[in-house]
């Protein structure tokens, strides 16, 4: 019989944290390309894994970025100013989802962030005035290995004293929910505008 959840830990971007894609879009189309090849550009697995494993800092890999780009806009200058433009938009935390963790909390669970972000993630939770609203903080560049190493998830409920079959994640990607479930932990997929009624009866709310 699968044990209720006691813990929850739950990703950040994408989850408690959304983007509207056309705002970066027209920065993008200014500049000659199409929406959204910055952000394919940044999430490519060479450049990506060593920011999300402490590797590089987040301007190190924003720079790799430009890089990436700067044939394609006009040269080096140009992707540069791009890149400035196009890191200002910080997204909006969704209050529904924060409401969800406030509640978990509030029946006495431990909430943990879960997320796969750069050195500089703590200072993300700062300005948007999060700090405080969680238990502990599973940030991959501070743990050395991402999401969905089983590793990883294993640090993450160490963090929360809490063994795997008592951890419940919720992600909005699939290969992030098989991984925590094949690390031992219930998990469950989010997607935006979802009222978590499942995870809320999961946790008795």
């Amino acid at each position: 019989m699968t044990q209720a959840p006691t813990a929850l830990l739950i990703d950040f971007d994408g989850v408690l944290r959304t983007f509207d894609p056309s705002i970066n879009a027209k920065i993008e189309q200014r500049y000659g390309l199409e929406p959204g090849t910055v952000l394919d550009v940044a999430l490519e697995w060479d450049r990506l894994q060593p920011a999300i494993t402490g590797r590089i800092t987040r301007s190190e890999w924003l720079a790799t970025v430009a890089a990436a780009l700067a044939e394609r806009v006009g040269g080096p200058q140009r992707a540069a100013e791009l890149m400035e433009e196009w890191v200002v938009y910080p997204g909006v935390v969704s209050p529904e989802v924060l409401q969800f963790v406030r509640e978990v909390r509030a029946a006495g669970h431990p909430v943990c962030i879960a997320t796969n972000s750069t050195v500089e993630f703590r200072d993300v939770l700062e300005t948007f005035d999060l700090v405080g609203e969680f238990d502990a903080v599973a940030n991959s560049a501070e743990i050395g290995v991402h999401k969905p190493a089983k590793e990883y998830f294993l640090a993450a409920c160490a963090l929360v004293d809490t063994p795997p079959a008592r951890c419940m994640l919720v992600d909005d990607t699939d290969r992030m929910v098989r991984g925590a479930r094949a690390a031992g932990l219930s998990a469950y997929r989010y997607t935006p505008g979802d009222d978590l009624s499942y995870p809320r009866r999961a946790f008795g709310l």
